[in-house]
């Protein structure tokens, strides 16, 4: 990517607050700079070409260096965003004072200097920030040694360095435990959840090692009992006791509330960690258990209408999920209309992977209920604008929902267009999925209109998709949506909600056994 497309692209993804705070600083002067011009011409472009974009400016300003005027429009934006994180986060904040004794002290204000360190050292500590404690408090030492340790006894300078070690040893145990995490998320995405004894065995290495780190710490640390909670949860799900990896769940959430003054303002940490929870449990179908974190959610209240306007969004897919898993489409439609004013009117305001989704999402509804038109409309939203989503990990999947719609509305000759578009794309980049790869040829086809014919093809097809299912990449694109269900459908004639319902509910039958 160049600079100039990640410029694009950052614009594209900055929010009101931000959007704000850069024009009132532009305002300061007296003529529209070079780097406004360029800004204007991005935002009002979001559908055109970066080649596009820098036509338009250079035909506004010919004798301006392109290069020169992007770099420094990157650099003005990020350090306006800087600003506001200052405000808004305790980890921007502390670092950004470290800086500002670093200035006194070079212009020989010590009292100063040394007062500003000493507030962040006790704000790091109030804030579990031992990145910040470690650099102030090495900072300090240095300071004072530089200056022959006035006022300064060798029992306080004992102390000052026992904090650093302290802070180096949390430092280190953090580091640990987050490499066990790390890895335990790697195999879960390489080898899939333990299907046998001896799998589960396998984990046991880190689990020992990850109990060995938590043992040896106070439990009253937050980052500590929080990598814990998150640890134990995903090993227990990995290996198939989803009621005890829901009551670590339960106990990540309270820890969590027993620390506020450890979240940020808005709390986005919070968000993504119980996003997380909830992406999590709709992996495994444990939809009751999503309803206590979707409800927490809902008790969040902050004045950033950004943050509301993303919280609403998450909270109404988290909902809309296990309709769609069981294939409650008339539920999900009627959900989908109480969410028309406060989240559908305010689409454009969330990030582009937040409009992606829930247009896909949208689309899927009215794919469900036999409106393909509307579902094509409004996935067009997305498809027309591809050359801003396309670096979306979620625009491959959309493509395909978009053949399944074409499909539906018997264009075959758009989808033989899509279909060699896709596949130039897959030949760059990857391979691609299993799923897609299947999607692809299936689509070329028409059904038999022999019954016979398409029960000898399901019994081809049920096979493949046997393989699918149990792939674990595979996963990735089926917990999204499971086009086999579409398929299914397809070929045995049968409504998709009800191929939907009952695949949920052959699932709750081999929980249940377990």
């Amino acid at each position: 990517m160049t600079k100039f497309q990640s410029l694009v692209q950052l614009i594209h993804s900055m929010t009101i607050a931000e959007k704000k705070a850069f024009r009132i600083k532009s305002l300061r002067k007296k003529s529209a700079p070079d780097y406004m011009v360029l800004y204007n011409i991005i935002e009002q472009g979001p559908d055109q070409a970066p080649s596009e974009l820098k036509a338009a400016f250079l035909n506004e300003r010919p004798s301006v260096t392109f290069e020169t005027t992007v770099k420094y429009l990157l650099e003005i934006l990020l350090d306006t965003m800087l600003e506001l994180r200052k405000e808004q986060d305790s980890f921007f904040s502390l670092f950004n004072k470290i800086l500002k004794a670093k200035i006194l002290f070079e212009k020989s204000l010590y009292d100063e200097c040394f007062e500003l360190l000493h507030y962040v050292i006790l704000q790091a500590e109030k804030y579990e920030n031992y990145y910040a404690m470690l650099l102030a408090g090495r900072l300090e030492i240095e300071y004072q040694m530089a200056l022959n340790f006035p006022n300064l006894s060798e029992k306080e300078l004992l102390k000052k360095q026992f904090n650093i070690t302290e802070s180096l040893k949390y430092l280190r145990k953090v580091n640990e435990q987050s490499s066990l995490y790390e890895i335990l998320k790697h195999r879960v995405v390489y080898k899939g959840y333990a299907r046998s004894q001896k799998q589960k065995n396998e984990l046991n290495d880190l689990v020992f090692s990850e109990l060995s780190i938590v043992a040896s710490f106070a439990p009253e640390n937050f980052e500590i009992s929080k990598l814990h909670q998150l640890f134990q949860s995903n090993y227990l799900i990995s290996v198939g006791d989803y009621k005890s990896a829901l009551r670590s769940y339960y106990e990540l959430n309270n820890l969590f509330e027993a620390n506020k003054h450890l979240w940020n303002a808005p709390p986005v940490y919070y968000l993504l960690t119980v996003e997380g929870v909830l992406e999590s449990l709709r992996s495994i179908h444990n939809y009751e258990g999503m309803v206590y974190f979707i409800d927490q959610l809902k008790k969040l209240s902050t004045q950033s209408v950004d943050f509301r306007t993303n919280l609403t969004c998450i909270i109404y897919l988290y909902e809309l999920f296990p309709l769609i898993d069981h294939g409650n489409f008339s539920a999900a439609a009627l959900l989908m209309d109480n969410y028309n004013e406060k989240l559908y009117e305010k689409l454009f305001s969330l990030s582009r992977a937040r409009q992606a989704e829930l247009c896909l999402y949208t689309s899927l509804i009215h794919f469900g209920n036999s409106s393909y038109q509307k579902a094509h409309k409004f996935l067009s939203q997305i498809i027309i604008r591809g050359k801003t989503y396309y670096y979306l990990p979620l625009y491959r999947t959309i493509r395909l929902v978009n053949l399944m719609i074409l499909y539906q509305l018997g264009d075959f000759d758009l989808i033989r267009y899509e279909i060699r578009s896709i596949k130039r794309d897959l030949s760059v980049t990857e391979k691609g999925y299993k799923i897609e790869r299947f999607l692809l040829r299936f689509l070329l086809k028409k059904l038999p209109a022999v019954k016979s014919r398409r029960q000898e093809l399901w019994e081809k097809v049920h096979k493949e998709f046997d393989d699918i299912q149990h792939d674990v990449f595979e996963q990735q694109v089926l917990r999204i949506f499971d086009f086999t269900a579409w398929v299914e459908s397809l070929i045995k004639q049968v409504p998709l909600s009800e191929v939907l319902h009952n695949r949920i509910e052959i699932i709750h039958e081999n929980q249940a056994r377990q």
